[in-house]
């Protein structure tokens, strides 16, 4: 399958450390993700089972674990929104082998809609960026609106129409320009 991309390049995008207060005045910290994997396995175990999508993530501690640890690898990039010192949001891009990079973040219910998930994916698309990332792309349940309304916002695109779910895509440089 030959996945189309937007001519439009998205952005700007900022590449993380930042700093800023969510609509519910908690001080936010985003920021490369480098601390191992234990803040976040008990991040993704206070997942809900109905705030999973497509599967991810994992339900059980076990899962959750190999699943971080392919995350985590040196290849993919990785952001965390922190509250307190604790992840409250995790973003990731994963190389799809195909020069470009699939999208998934993850926000704690109790932190949704209060602007974290914006700003955590407008870092991430910035760190990508930084790291030479061309191309992203992403899956969304269709009805899932809130993330169809963010990713929109952010710069993707609607690319193709499945029954269930919705591809969305970005560019992040210009066809030849250098990162």
């Amino acid at each position: 399958m030959t996945r189309e991309y937007p001519d439009t390049v998205a952005g700007p995008y900022n590449p993380p450390p930042s700093e800023f207060e969510d609509r519910e005045g908690r001080d936010i910290k985003v920021r490369r993700y480098d601390e191992g994997i234990e803040p976040l396995v008990e991040m993704y175990q206070a997942f809900k089972p109905e705030d999973r999508a497509q599967g991810i993530p994992p339900t059980k501690e076990p899962q959750i674990r190999n699943w971080l640890e392919q995350l985590l690898d040196d290849d993919c990039v990785n952001v965390v929104a922190c509250h307190d010192g604790s992840p409250v949001g995790h973003a990731i891009l994963v190389p799809d082998g195909e020069d470009a990079s699939e999208l998934a973040i993850f926000v704690l219910r109790e932190y949704q809609g209060a602007g974290i998930g914006t700003e955590l994916i407008e870092h991430l698309l910035g760190a990508g960026r930084t790291e030479g990332i061309d191309r992203v792309w992403l899956t969304v349940e269709r009805w899932n609106t809130p993330a169809v309304a963010l990713y929109r916002k952010v710069g993707f695109v609607s690319t193709e129409n499945g029954n269930f779910e919705l591809e969305m895509a970005a560019r992040l440089t210009a066809d030849g320009e250098a990162s």
